[in-house]
């Protein structure tokens, strides 16, 4: 994990020196030129230092992950490289980023005040400390943290134990992946299609990473149109009764839409009733995913009425007494693969492109240990599978795993193993790939992301690379598509182009990250029920679902780079103003949905903000501090209640992404549900835009549209005939739209 924190420093720092700011400074400030350029000097040396460090992580051998005395070793290099980060960004925030204004307004700002020329002091000496622990880390390193080759790894342990209490551990394997369940597969679409017209519950029961989920959703898939209506719903540890019965009646009145506009002012009374009354006219079926206590259960069995029309009602549960309250003879065990069959799934997914998906001869026999160390688990299977399909196709490079996993499996309880094999599949990620599925994991469980938006998200966070001449965006889809390749990431759904869509991290997956993420300060999550004082040692932080507003209590609030708000039901969030005027290296502002009505003035001064969504919030002016905020890469306006931009929107040369869009209709049920915006005079100098949704059709705005030649997605609204002349050569001039 220290390699992720390190890799985010040593980027950092390469923008800081290549934006020849010290350079500029001289011009201006002869006197404290030569500071500037002795605290680059310094910087060079850190980098050198931290780039070696990191490509001598990446590639220690994975045993020595148990040793304690190297991960304390490490957690000492974390602290130092965070250290760093703070001072590039308190660097960045003195003397400027940009090439073209050079240092402009922030030389004048800072240097004219005696403060600010001690704040410089203050880093080069900060950065000079850093060299000196550094040097002091790899000279410890040398004298006490004992590497391991190829020696005796029987006292180390390779993986801590974490708690055996995790949530949420159902796995949906691809159609291909599904091998081994034929004989399930037809006794559960028995049981479904059954002339039994009494509301039976069925149970598939089995440990984590059997495929409960996957075979129940290629039943689902088949049988449902048999039914008058059907559901799948999601149930976690931390479910809401609420919320599950309104995804519920969402899924049974997708075609209802008199239903649906009315379900959000629903109370749970409401739920129940209306769902009764609908269940007790129709053959549906219900498919409760993972269920963990009959509790849950029980809470939810009373609004899902036992009619006589034939309805099913299908849990997965990795609890026997869940299991035991299905209808008598309806439990249905999954049990491991047998040897042949795990076989075959393993080939599958280490071979994919191969003939028949054949392993070659002199890779058989360790394959063959290989599977059988897997034990029969899809789960395990799947990502070892995928793990080797991306390696070597070497006897040494798969005699290493071999003896790794070996060591895993033997060291570890029957309870711990799949959490070992995809500790193993983390810990083999590149280290940018680290980043973005960390990241993911600080959304909540079975949280559906969005292609774009992730990508947005990671791009402003800085985790992705640039690469030859493909925009940040292309690099970033590979990343997910890799994530999805290796089963970090579960492909949920395709748009009508075939690209990726929506997806889900695999919540067994995700509790490993979360802990990985605490233990390393990359991010935190705010839970259900939780509000007043956050006390937290992270660099990002999202806020799930709270019932109270978050106090102003951050015990390193000025170390935040990013907040992230999922619940649009927040009565206030007074924590911003603190925000802006604290966190003044926050680099992403995701507040949708919150209902602020204002944001401050202080947020011209987050310098290295690249991030600001406002979409659903009740904002109602963007002030002209806005123009300040010189590297955004995305700006998200969607719905709120902004109707006119600053002149300044157009001085934010680095935007990609600008979402302006007016909903006058939010049921859409009219023909113009929505308005674009109008953007003042100087629209072509936003070169860089990659999407502009909406805007609205208008001489002065479609004159200049034509210079936007990055622009990949664009929504123009309340176009005439006098504009389309104008439009078409415009478009002709967008060859990435």
């Amino acid at each position: 994990m220290a390699e992720i924190v390190i890799l985010l420093a040593v980027k950092k720092i390469g923008n800081a020196l290549a934006n020849g700011a010290a350079n500029k400074a001289s011009a201006h400030f002869a006197k404290y030129g030569t500071q500037l350029l002795e605290l680059q000097g310094s910087m060079n040396r850190v980098v050198r230092e931290l780039r070696v460090m990191h490509d001598v992580l990446c590639q220690m051998d994975i045993r020595n992950r148990n040793n304690q005395v190297y991960e304390g070793w490490l957690e000492e290099v974390r602290k130092v490289a965070h250290v760093m980060e703070d001072m590039v960004d308190e660097y960045l925030y003195l003397v400027g980023r940009e090439h073209d204004i050079g240092c402009c307004f922030y030389l004048k700002k800072g240097f004219r005040k005696p403060r600010s020329l001690l704040s410089l002091n203050q880093i080069a000496f900060k950065v000079k400390e850093i060299e000196k622990d550094l040097m002091h880390l790899s000279e410890t390193k040398n004298r006490w943290v004992p590497m391991i080759i190829n020696g005796d790894t029987s006292s180390s342990n390779y993986i801590v134990k974490r708690s055996q209490d995790l949530a949420n551990i159902s796995r949906s394997l691809d159609k291909e992946d599904l091998v081994g369940v034929d004989k399930n597969r037809e006794k559960l679409g028995r049981w479904l299609a059954g002339d039994d017209l009494e509301c039976s519950v069925i149970a598939l029961l089995g440990m984590g990473g059997l495929g409960k989920t996957a075979l129940a959703a290629n039943v689902y898939r088949k049988e449902r149109e048999k039914f008058h209506y059907h559901a799948w719903v999601s149930i976690s540890q931390t479910y809401s009764r609420e919320d599950v019965l309104r995804s519920i009646i969402k899924e049974l009145f997708r075609d209802k839409v008199s239903v649906l506009s009315n379900i959000a002012a629903m109370d749970i009374t409401c739920l129940e009733e209306t769902l009764k009354k609908f269940l007790e006219e129709h053959k549906c079926l219900i498919i409760l995913d993972d269920v963990w206590t009959p509790e849950a259960f029980n809470d939810l069995s009373r609004a899902l009425i036992h009619n006589d029309m034939g309805s099913r009602l299908v849990i997965t549960t990795r609890e026997g007494v869940v299991a035991a309250l299905a209808s008598r003879g309806r439990i249905l065990t999954l049990e491991a693969l047998p040897e042949d069959k795990a076989w075959d799934l393993f080939c599958k997914k280490a071979f994919p492109r191969d003939r028949n998906h054949e392993c070659p001869a002199e890779l058989r026999p360790l394959s063959e240990e290989i599977v059988n160390k897997c034990k029969g688990l899809p789960l395990v299977i799947v990502l070892v599978g995928s793990l080797l399909h991306v390696r070597d196709k070497t006897m040494e490079e798969w005699r290493r795993i071999n003896v790794q996993l070996n060591w895993e499996l033997i060291n570890n309880s029957s309870l711990d193993h799949i959490r070992n094999v995809l500790n193993l599949s983390f810990i083999y990620l590149p280290t940018p790939l680290k980043s973005c599925f960390l990241y993911c994991s600080l959304f909540p469980e079975d949280y559906l992301f969005k292609r774009k938006q992730l990508v947005r998200l990671w791009i402003a966070e800085g985790f992705i690379e640039e690469r030859g001449e493909s925009t940040l965006e292309e690099v970033a889809e590979g990343y997910l598509k890799e994530l999805i390749d290796r089963n970090m990431l579960q492909l949920v759904e395709r748009n009508g182009f075939g690209r990726m869509k929506k997806f889900r991290m695999h919540d067994i997956l995700r509790e490993l990250a979360v802990d990985l993420c605490h233990k390393n300060c990359f991010g935190v999550t705010r839970e259900a029920n939780c509000g007043g004082y956050v006390e937290m040692d992270g660099r990002r932080l999202v806020l799930h679902k709270l019932n109270k507003d978050i106090q102003q209590s951050f015990s390193s609030i000025h170390r935040l780079r990013t907040i992230v708000t999922l619940d649009n039901n927040m009565p206030s969030f007074t924590l911003l103003l603190l925000l802006c005027k604290e966190s003044r290296y926050m680099t992403v502002l995701e507040l949708r949905g919150l209902p602020i009505k204002t944001i401050p003035e202080a947020i011209g001064d987050l310098f290295n903000l690249r991030h600001l969504g406002l979409r659903n919030s009740k904002v109602k002016m963007l002030l002209r501090s806005i123009e300040k905020l010189s590297n955004l890469l995305t700006l998200d306006l969607f719905a709120s209640g902004i109707h006119d931009l600053p002149s300044g929107i157009v001085k934010l040369k680095k935007l990609r992404h600008l979402f302006v869009e007016k909903v006058i209709d939010p049921y859409w049920k009219g023909f113009q549900c929505s308005s674009g915006m109008y953007i003042p005079n100087g629209l072509g100098k936003l070169t860089n835009l990659q999407t502009l949704q909406a805007l609205e059709a208008q001489d002065d705005s479609l004159r200049h549209l034509g210079e936007l030649r990055q622009l990949r997605s664009l929504r123009l609204l309340n176009v005439k005939q006098m504009h389309c002349g104008r439009i078409g050569e415009s478009l002709l001039q967008m060859r990435c739209l």
